[in-house]
């Protein structure tokens, strides 16, 4: 399984479905599992968490580094 692919799927998943995103928000390891569609084990659930976790933090970040920049 390619992890960081994934995390992009599940990231994509979680920013268009506000269901999903509540989920994830409340418990990610159920969120991540119904997306995947497969019940991982903790090490690999856990990876994932954490890359989704810092893919919407950085994809936030960069939204909001280019609202400043259109401000200017």
């Amino acid at each position: 399984m390619d992890i960081k692919q994934k995390v992009e799927d599940i990231v994509a998943r979680i920013k268009n479905d506000k269901g999903i995103a509540e989920k994830f928000k409340h418990n990610p390891a159920a969120a991540i599992e119904t997306i995947v569609g497969v019940n991982l084990p903790d090490d690999q659930v856990n990876a994932m968490i954490a890359g989704v976790r810092a893919k919407l933090t950085a994809d936030k970040a960069g939204d909001l580094i280019g609202s400043f920049k259109k401000l200017f």
